[in-house]
């Protein structure tokens, strides 16, 4: 008999994918989406109208609905999250729903008896202090007081840490295992999956960066991240761990270089110019954008997914085949 998976947030750009490759290897699946009106378009973008997607809805701020989602769950995989939006230097507009919306998805499981859950954090949970010269691993746990994190990285690192803590204390025999990704592109199925980092190839490919800043990521494609969800609720030796899911590093000016390179006439807007790291630092006391990324200029910190590797055998294709792969799936939905 088929084994039944709840993914919270399904119309999210990660979540959309876990349940695309779940319904793939024959899993039944719930989801929950934030209002009914969503339904038909996941329903149409996953081209699936039968039972093996039942879908509830179910906010991060209401307690309504979560018990429904995930009764009958074997596993859950957490995947929803505060959008980042206008109000993105208002802690409250990610804190209380990323905490809240956390332990109300933790309860329900637990009351459930569901197997295991799986958690997506953030890699910027298992980041030391930018000039520590540590490495970023599962063993460090970052201090959300840090100023190296805006209110949205805030809010997953310490989702993460309330997660852990009423594992440990109100778990049962609920299995738990958090995900920490790094910078998410790759294909979008979908406008509603336009959120995050895709966002940034979008930009450019529209002109809107006619200068970049000196700042870089971990490029985790979106299908080796649903990938090892997957392998996360399946694997027996997951249990009761983290693991920072990422790829290579590359600049912003790398990143629109590639694009350059491969989209020819697409990338005509796209601009290779460096804006200098002093100006983003004089900015970031009058823009909240320059002010979350001041931290970041010319930092490229030693991060370590050999742990996913080790255990969930988790391989990231290249972050060129990853960031062509995005660009030409906006272009596909007409965006561009």
């Amino acid at each position: 008999m088929a084994e039944t998976v709840l993914v919270t947030g399904g119309t999210g750009f990660v979540a959309s994918r876990c349940i695309r490759e779940l319904l793939h290897k024959n899993f039944i699946v719930h989801t929950t989406i934030r209002s009914s009106g969503k339904e038909s378009l996941l329903r149409s973008t996953l081209n699936v109208f039968d039972e093996r997607l039942k879908v509830f809805v179910a906010d991060l701020t209401s307690d309504a609905g979560w018990d429904e989602a995930v009764r009958g769950c074997r596993f859950v995989l957490h995947i929803a999250s505060p959008l980042i939006g206008k109000d993105e230097g208002n802690p409250d507009v990610f804190a209380l729903p990323a905490q809240e919306g956390t332990l109300r998805v933790l309860r329900a499981s637990v009351r459930e008896k569901v197997k295991r859950v799986v958690m997506t954090s953030a890699a910027a949970a298992a980041r030391p202090p930018l000039d520590s010269g540590r490495e970023s691993v599962e063993d460090v746990w970052a201090d959300p007081e840090d100023s190296q994190f805006d209110e949205y990285r805030k809010s997953k690192i310490r989702a993460e840490r309330i997660a852990w803590e009423f594992m440990r204390s109100e778990g049962g025999e609920t299995e738990f295992t958090s995900i920490l990704p790094g910078a998410v592109f790759g294909p979008i199925m979908s406008e509603e999956n336009l959120h995050g980092s895709v966002q940034i190839i979008d930009g450019m490919l529209k002109g809107k960066f006619p200068l970049l800043a000196p700042i870089g990521f971990y490029v985790v494609d979106v299908r080796d991240l649903a990938d090892a969800h997957i392998r996360a609720i399946l694997s027996p030796n997951a249990a009761g761990e983290r693991f920072i899911v990422a790829g290579e590093f590359m600049w912003m000016k790398e990143i629109a270089q590639t694009l350059k390179e491969h989209l020819g006439t697409v990338a005509t807007k796209v601009s290779t110019s460096s804006l200098p790291g002093f100006v983003v630092k004089l900015l970031a006391p009058f823009s909240s954008q320059m002010r979350s990324i001041s931290p970041l200029v010319h930092k490229k910190f030693e991060q370590s997914s050999e742990k996913a590797k080790r255990i969930l055998g988790f391989q990231a294709r290249s972050a060129v085949e990853t960031i062509v792969d995005c660009a030409n799936s906006l272009r596909n939905s007409v965006r561009l």
